[in-house]
């Protein structure tokens, strides 16, 4: 039993390392920052308002095609 318990303190040692390890490698990188997150968002909205006529245009043409096709069913 004692042996059991040593081997299962040993790896959750193990475990303990590695996740400090993947910490400290993970931390070191460069992630998405707010900032680039506010101009992706802010890029995406621009891009929306500009072609909004025709995504509706689009909505549209997908749900009248739903729609006509479901009734055949």
């Amino acid at each position: 039993m004692k042996n059991f318990m040593t081997g299962t303190k040993i790896k959750l040692m193990t475990l303990k390392d590695k996740g400090r390890s993947f910490y400290k490698r993970h931390s070191e990188l460069s992630g998405i920052t707010v900032i680039e997150l506010v101009l992706i968002l802010v890029i995406i909205i621009a891009l929306l308002l500009i072609f909004k006529n025709q995504l509706i245009s689009l909505i549209n043409s997908i749900f009248d095609r739903i729609t006509s096709e479901s009734a055949g069913i």
